[in-house]
């Protein structure tokens, strides 16, 4: 038997002419939503993968943390309604949510946070910060009382505690999370056509069921700049989040749209690995990075929407240094550099890109520039799926484009095994002494000296600080104004 609901939307439809897209008819009930991702995500469990699309999708949706980020960068509480730390920043007492359950109807309680971090800091863990966890020991005091003790200081683990590493997962679902994602959000995966798009729909059973405005969120997965701007000019998608800058301007006087541009603390990077001759040799780093005209970069990468960087670090950061001037733009310098290091020239080097039309444009930039200094660099454009397994998973390249959207992520640097190759006894020992000092002030000046050190060694070609551009009809409302993360917060989404 057909309940009233049916009948209605059944009679609504027949009013709708038939070349108006299924979409349309769902907007105008104002329960539905479609956006636009510029990448699409390689599975669905965010503590196994590097890959920023996963958070995209499910972080705060899907899956819950102990902490939650706001679009202003501040911290409140989400699975934890309260927390303190003691005055050596080593020990954490959380205080539980109770009543929370999972989408596969086991409670949340101590012990599922407990065995989410001991997984994520596992010898197994593929976790991108598996190093954080495993410095991290949980004790559970009762059902809603959980204490984190950690090895290392950071001021800044509260934060880190909301980022898509740091989910709680239900125990028994936990290793088919990738596929069938089961947390405690207000969203649950409804279906999912792999390479064109994905759908949400909200979750009956969430503990605020009002909380989340829109019953279904489809996203769509479109690389192709032109086809991003045609999907939203023709009603497909109503908002495009870090949508291709080089689209920007043509929606910038349409009245039927609202362009928001947003800070971050991503790092657009020429990506160079350390560990491949001649690039092993700093010299031939230096030489590179002075053949590199970042303004240009900037222009012709992101359409003017960035700031230049000279480090793995950007403005706004706290201890934030400006090394722009280590290596400067000099291209008779970076001849004399190459010669020095014995390198004879044409240089043959292989930049491997992914998709994201900034790594593609920039990329376009970087082969004319090094060209003049005598480097002929061949670009092999990839998917994402092959970048992160060939690139970052075995490190079978020798040049690179990407942007780290982590807020605190130079700890790569100290990783001995990460994609970039770079090795530095130094670097580690000051890292380590970063991540063990309390006090602010000498903390900060910690920073900037690792910042310096990363700079001189040339470490990679640090290109610009990005400004995401989102694009949405005029009728979206709740879309983030900052990105201190990569995140699509969807209940905080309506029309």
């Amino acid at each position: 038997m057909l309940n009233r609901r049916t009948v209605l939307a059944s009679a609504a439809l027949a009013t709708v002419p038939l070349a108006l897209p299924q979409t349309v008819f769902a907007q105008n009930r104002k329960d539905a939503m479609v956006l636009g991702m510029t990448l699409e995500p390689t599975g669905l469990d965010p503590t196994t993968s590097a890959a920023s699309s996963i958070a995209e999708v499910v972080l705060y949706n899907i899956f819950e943390t102990l902490t939650k980020i706001n679009a202003d960068g501040s911290v409140t509480p989400l699975l934890a309604e309260s927390w303190d730390i003691s005055p050596d920043l080593k020990t954490y007492t959380f205080r539980l949510r109770r009543g929370v359950k999972f989408q596969n109807g086991e409670p949340f309680n101590a012990q599922a946070v407990k065995f989410s971090f001991e997984r994520a800091g596992g010898e197994k863990s593929t976790n991108k910060d598996k190093r954080t966890f495993a410095n991290v020991g949980v004790q559970v005091i009762d059902e809603f009382t959980v204490v984190l003790l950690a090895k290392e200081i950071d001021p800044d683990f509260p934060f880190v505690l909301g980022q898509a590493t740091a989910i709680i997962v239900e125990p028994k679902s936990a290793d088919t999370n990738a596929a069938k994602p089961v947390g405690t959000g207000p969203y649950k995966l409804d279906s999912y056509n792999k390479g064109a798009s994905l759908v949400l729909s909200k979750w009956d059973g969430y503990r605020a069921p009002a909380q989340a405005k829109i019953n279904k969120i489809t996203f769509r997965f479109i690389s192709d700049p032109a086809a991003q701007a045609a999907s939203l000019l023709a009603g497909d998608v109503d908002a495009f989040p870090r949508i291709a800058t080089r689209v920007v301007a043509q929606f910038k006087n349409n009245p039927q749209f609202q362009v928001i541009l947003a800070g971050s603390r991503a790092k657009t990077i020429l990506a160079i690995n350390n560990a491949k001759k001649p690039l092993d040799d700093v010299r031939v780093r230096r030489a590179i990075l002075a053949a590199i005209d970042r303004k240009a970069i900037i222009e012709g990468a992101v359409d003017g929407l960035g700031v230049p960087i000279g480090s793995h670090y950007v403005p706004g950061a706290a201890g934030y240094v400006d090394t722009t001037g280590v290596n400067p733009f000099d291209v008779e310098k970076a001849k004399k550099l190459l010669a020095e290091a014995g390198v004879k020239t044409p240089l043959e080097l292989t930049m491997t890109l992914p998709p994201p039309p900034y790594a593609r444009q920039g990329g376009e930039m970087v082969v004319a520039q090094l060209a003049k200094i005598g480097i002929v660099v061949k670009v092999q454009n990839v998917e994402w799926a092959q970048w992160l397994s060939g690139t970052y998973g075995n490190k079978n390249y020798d040049l690179s484009i990407i942007s780290h959207v982590e807020p605190f992520d130079l700890g790569n640097y100290a990783k001995a095994d990460y994609y970039w190759g770079y090795q530095s006894k130094a670097f580690n020992a000051l890292f380590d002494k970063i991540k063990t000092t309390a006090n602010a002030t000498e903390r900060n000046k910690l920073l900037g000296d690792a910042q310096k050190m990363l700079a001189v060694d040339a470490a990679n070609g640090f290109l610009f600080q990005p400004q995401w551009p989102t694009i949405a009809k005029k009728g979206v409302k709740g879309l983030w104004k900052e990105l201190p993360i990569f995140a699509n917060d969807l209940s905080a989404l309506s029309w």
